[in-house]
């Protein structure tokens, strides 16, 4: 009677994964898309900042390689928000004067660079959590400022969510079928790979334009504070708390600083009409 209970623990991760790759970034995606038609794109952007993919992959190298390795991970993790900031700069700095799929390539390959760098050594969590302040800063200092003010737009077509949703599944299972094997830093560096952000930038720079899209992108490197809050708190809280107890602190924590953000950004806000994607 045991060895089945004992079989169905030893698979409860890999079950757990699969719930996040068919479920949680499609659903998240088509929600911050959501909140990006009713309360704007920088709205839209912050929310997505939020470690929903890679939030639930710590979680599950914690239950299914222990917790040194998904605090390991989550250190790595840090790291790789700078690559993911670069993603953002990078795409940002291109929008103006590219289509919306050389921006996208031209962004992984930022992307790409910046996981080469910092998966030759290995940093503590403080001195990871200091570089991606910095990097927090920098991205925003390096983001340009929409021209136009923002407009209101026609309705999106009827496919527009589910393609979003399908986009970010096929990223989602192509990024999860490589990282596990691939070690606590490297998995870490590859956590944060610009999932929702990939399919919230080129969705809304093909369809709404270039002053949009920057909207978007720099309320999403606003919301990268909670993302970076979340993963300092696993790597140094997962060896004193336990799993349970750490993940719930650290996503407390996330989603306060986060519910902060978003209530100053909309008394920031001052534009009569909303902008409809």
């Amino acid at each position: 009677m045991r060895r089945p209970a004992t079989r169905c623990v030893r698979h409860h991760p890999r079950v757990t994964l699969l719930a996040i790759k068919l479920l949680l970034a499609p659903a998240f995606v088509v929600g911050a898309s959501l909140a990006a038609r009713r309360f704007g794109p920088r709205v839209g952007g912050l929310i997505a900042g939020l470690p929903v993919v890679a939030g639930p992959i710590l979680l599950v190298y914690a239950l299914a390689h222990g917790r040194a390795f998904a605090a390991g991970a989550a250190a790595g993790t840090l790291l790789g928000l700078v690559s993911l900031i670069a993603f953002v700069v990078v795409y940002a700095r291109l929008a103006g004067r590219l289509f919306w799929g050389a921006s996208m390539l031209a962004g992984w390959l930022a992307f790409a660079v910046g996981t080469a760098i910092f998966s030759t050594f290995s940093i503590p969590a403080g001195v990871a959590l200091g570089i991606t302040g910095v990097g927090l800063l920098v991205g925003l200092a390096s983001l340009p400022h929409p021209d136009a003010p923002a407009q209101s737009h026609p309705a999106p077509p009827v496919w527009d969510l589910p393609v979003r949703a399908g986009c970010a599944l096929v990223l989602v299972l192509t990024l999860t079928a490589v990282a596990g094997w691939l070690g606590p830093q490297l998995s870490g560096l590859l956590a944060p790979f610009p999932i929702i952000a990939t399919v919230l930038s080129t969705f809304t720079h093909a369809q709404r334009g270039t002053d949009e899209l920057l909207r978007l992108l720099r309320g999403l490197i606003s919301g990268f504070v909670a993302f970076a809050l979340f993963c300092f708190t696993l790597a140094i809280s997962l060896h004193r708390l336990g799993t349970p107890a750490a993940f719930a602190l650290a996503t407390a924590l996330a989603l306060l600083t986060q519910a902060a953000t978003i209530l100053i950004a909309r008394r920031e806000r001052t534009p009569a009409v909303l902008p409809e994607y």
